[in-house]
């Protein structure tokens, strides 16, 4: 009886947990096309990972190896690696297609990459009987994971299908998958999910530790950097690499997936505005074609969506933009789901959301895509060929111009080369009938240089040029989703003009990419050598210099011996002031030139004819520093992997990173703080990345004294964007420095908005990253190798009232009417920030505070102003 009451109990127990238990795989509701014909003799991703789809999250390791395992399975599959990561992942694209065209690729990519230049007649044939090309971008942001699952079924599905419908599809497409855009961050997210999630029941709950990521998260790469905003700039090598292999293909078709938060639906196409104006007409007709057919089998199996509300597609460097300025239809989807999402999540309203279902809506649009694309294939090639005529630009500028004598004129010609733009070079003088100058908007006659780049817009990548240099495009929406200007010129702080007008001049293409040519004039000098601050590789050449134990002076005001002039701030190296290398310095100063890409002159005499000599006392000595960064929440980790990799990557000085969880107040008396383990004393100069208010309750009244007595002993603080706030008299006691206080809006409108107006009429009131007229004092050593103006990138309206309390080296154009460059600025803002310093340095004791409102190093091509980190890092402490 006893024996009989147990085996009822446990019967009982295990009914109840069955019947408790959420499901994670509903593998009823969330098939994968069950009565499709499949070739048994090809693996699907269940039977080689021996799980479902939806279970677990894969390792990016057992995701290739799938890749692999498929390609050398199915005569339809190419399998391919077009690059790296930081951390050595590759990455990795398919091609599928029927066999016959696979067998026939490289022919059919050259026939279709003929459509770039073709006649109509030309292009008429070609059309009529090539494949159309769809693409496809997974997983750019590692914690929106489950679109390369998705991609994993998508791949086998038609590599493996034999039903009439696939084979029709596959000999009329020509598909490629980036399986995997961001691998470094979907492993970070992937394993930090695996060491978090509950073994047991799943974790349901939203307010469970599985649904709270780590800081910084999967989204970013090895260096925090957001990948879906790097496709024009190409920082990265995951950007360089999939773009660079997209533009083998030259898709009529590109979707880019993602993922956002788990209580909202799946967003498909058409989106919202702002939109690139420049785009042709048929582009939006076209992204409802392809939103219709995704709603179609999200109606077919009671998937919940959305369209319309959210999502513009303005900036062009995104993954679903920067196709659509490349002649694709370039499109986002958005899964709900995200990092919190885990295997299951409880929405609002009490549904389970779960892995296998945000895989199950990728598959389905992924599916959904490919068969509009097949079922177009004609109008489709037609669109892109269109879409690459010159002749068809809504803009009626025929060439855009810069100086070549500029910082990172290079680098444009760099970012230009690499997205497939010609770019020529000037071999003489040449006037311009009607040129617009960047800087003010006015247009005259100019004479320009010889060496001066050129871009002409008669090419077929005009679309794409003009979306990227245009001083300022049209905006029809100022509340958008990123970013309101991105010029390149403006962006690089260089000098440049367009014109409408008539040009004549004699030019060669630049063929190769251009590289830094460092050399050394007059080696072997007796006396010094010196470096010109103001060159690109500066900074790396000092940190090279700091790394073999040079002494190292800045000079302090420009000077010249008559045949060389340099600026304040160059970079003196007296041999007398480095004997015990005698033997050596000739050698690695030669190395250090070729290394980093800089001119180096030698001399024989300290002696100038204008400005300090050689070995003045006010040619000050500039040692390397020991540098920290805060890192953890409230700190920005884009702000400081940007300025984490400005350090470790380009300049090559290295930098530690602190948490703020490591942090901690020591009993002991004048220790003050701790860092896990590591004294505050222990550093020179502290970067703070943003943080704003919440620095408040990070740093109280007698941690700011002890901060106060740090930067008094010498100590170089530096606050950037929102944390210049915290250093303000009205939010700590550390300065008597003002932030001027933002307009009240004290209007009857604002008393009766609609529920539905609000939106808009705040999102006017902020200024959404414009570009402003600054002028830079450049006898500042925190303004050393900067020209006296700069284009500087702001996000809202802080700013410093000027005054004896700082010293402005970075302020707003006084004129508001000449404030705003490119971008949105409502009125009253850019009356409200006319004149307001943004870049300053408060002296202190021995040491300095530095304010630095404006990102300097926005995303890592906004790089006119990031000299002024640079120098505040490395040459202020000096002075």
């Amino acid at each position: 009886m006893k024996l009989l009451l147990f085996a009822f109990l446990i019967i009982e127990v295990a009914s109840f947990s069955s019947f408790a238990q959420p499901q994670v795989v509903d593998q009823e509701r969330f098939s994968f096309e069950p009565d499709l014909p499949i070739n048994a003799d090809i693996q699907s991703p269940e039977q080689f990972l021996n799980y479902p789809l939806g279970e677990n999250f894969t390792g990016y390791a057992h995701i290739v190896q799938y890749y692999k395992a498929l390609a050398s399975s199915s005569p339809r599959v190419l399998y391919n690696e077009y690059g790296a990561t930081y951390e050595g992942r590759p990455l990795v694209n398919l091609v599928i297609s029927s066999q016959e065209n696979i067998n026939n690729i490289d022919a059919i990519k050259e026939e279709h990459l003929n459509l770039l230049t073709a006649s109509d007649s030309e292009a008429q044939s070609i059309i009529e009987n090539q494949p159309v090309f769809t693409s496809f971008s997974y997983n750019i942001h590692g914690n929106e994971a489950s679109s390369s699952e998705a991609a994993m079924q998508v791949a086998y599905r038609m590599a493996a299908a034999t039903d009439q419908e696939t084979l029709d599809i596959l000999k009329n497409s020509v598909i490629i998958m980036y399986i995997c855009i961001n691998p470094d961050g979907r492993d970070r997210y992937v394993y930090w999910y695996k060491s978090m999630k509950r073994l047991g029941r799943p974790g349901v709950e939203p307010k469970d530790l599985e649904h709270f990521e780590d800081w910084p998260g999967g989204r970013t790469n090895h260096y925090w950097f957001d990948l879906n905003r790097d496709w024009i700039w190409g920082v990265h090598p995951e950007s360089r690499g999939h773009t660079g292999e997209y533009q083998k293909w030259m898709p009529q078709v590109h979707v880019d997936y993602h993922e956002q938060g788990y209580n909202s639906n799946y967003f498909t196409m058409p989106g919202t505005t702002p939109r690139n104006k420049l785009l042709p007409d048929t582009y939006e007709p076209w992204s409802k074609v392809f939103g219709d057919a995704n709603v179609a089998a999200f109606d077919k199996h009671q998937i919940n969506y959305f369209t319309r509300d959210a999502f513009d597609f303005f900036y062009p460097g995104y993954g679903s933009s920067w196709p659509s300025v490349m002649g694709a239809i370039g499109m986002l989807t958005e899964q709900g789901g995200h990092s919190a999402g885990g295997r299951i999540v409880e929405t609002d309203d009490g549904y389970h959301l779960t892995l296998r279902q945000r895989i199950f809506d990728h598959y389905t649009t992924s599916i959904a895509t490919i068969k509009a694309s097949a079922n177009n294939r004609k109008e489709l090639l037609k669109y892109s060929f269109d879409a690459w005529k010159p002749a068809n630009s809504k803009t009626s500028t025929k060439a855009y111009f810069f100086a070549n004598n500029d910082m990172y004129a290079d680098e444009l010609v760099r970012v230009l080369k690499r997205n497939g733009v010609s770019v020529y070079r000037a071999n003489s003088n040449f006037q311009v009938t009607a040129a617009k100058d960047y800087r003010t908007g006015s247009v005259g006659r100019k004479s320009l240089p010889q060496g001066t780049f050129v871009v002409p817009t008669d090419q077929p990548r005009a679309l794409f040029i003009n979306s990227i240099m245009e001083r300022n495009m049209a905006i029809e929406d100022s509340v958008m989703y990123d970013m309101a200007t991105w010029s390149a010129p403006i962006a690089y702080n260089l000098d440049a003009w367009s014109t409408a007008g008539s040009y004549s001049v004699d030019m060669e293409e630049v063929v190769e990419m251009p590289k830094s040519q460092g050399g050394v004039a007059n080696n072997e000098a007796g006396y010094a050598y010196v470096i010109d601050w103001s060159q690109r590789n500066a900074p790396q050449a000092l940190a090279m210099l700091w790394a073999k134990k040079y002494n190292v002076r800045s000079a302090e005001k420009p000077f010249s011996d008559g045949n060389y002039s340099f600026p304040a701030g160059s970079l003196i190296i007296l041999k007398g002031r480095n004997r015990e290398k005698s033997k050596t310095i000739d050698e690695d100063i030669k190395q250090i030139a070729i290394a980093s890409g800089v001119k180096i002159v030698g001399f024989n005499s300290g002696r100038m004819k204008t400005g300090m000599d050689l070995a003045n006392t006010g040619n000050r000595p500039v040692k390397q520093p020991k540098i920290a960064i805060m890192v953890d929440p409230p700190f920005s980790s884009y702000t400081g992997g940007q300025i984490y990799f400005l350090f470790d990557w380009v300049t090559q000085l290295p930098i530690e990173r602190i948490r703020t969880t490591a942090l901690e107040q020591t009993s002991l008396p004048k220790q003050g703080f701790r860092f896990g383990g590591a004294d505050l004393k222990d550093y020179d100069v502290l970067i703070l990345p943003g943080g704003g208010s919440t620095l408040k309750a990070l740093f109280g009244e007698e941690q700011q004294e002890q901060i106060k007595e740090w930067i008094n002993d010498g100590g170089t603080l530096i606050a950037t964007e929102s944390a210049a706030s915290f250093l303000t008299k009205e939010n700590s006691k550390i300065t008597e420095v003002e932030m001027k206080k933002s307009p009240k809006d004290s209007s009857d409108e604002r008393n009766y908005l609609k529920y539905a107006d609000r939106e808009d009429y705040f999102g006017k009131r902020r200024v959404p990253g414009s570009a402003m007229n600054a002028i830079i004092d450049t006898t500042h050593p925190l303004a050393f190798g900067l020209k006296s103006s700069l284009y500087s990138l702001k996000f809202g309206n802080d700013g410093i009232i000027p005054s004896e309390k700082i010293q402005t080296v970075g302020y707003y154009e006084k004129d508001p009417s000449s404030l705003l460059v490119a971008g949105y600025a409502s009125k009253e803002n850019l009356e409200h920030i006319t004149g307001l310093a943004f870049a300053g340095v408060v002296n202190m004791g021995e040491g300095k505070i530095v304010y630095l409102i404006d990102n300097t190093q926005y995303r890592m091509f906004w790089l006119g102003p990031s000299r002024l980190m640079q120098n505040a890092v490395m040459i202020l402490p000096g002075f």
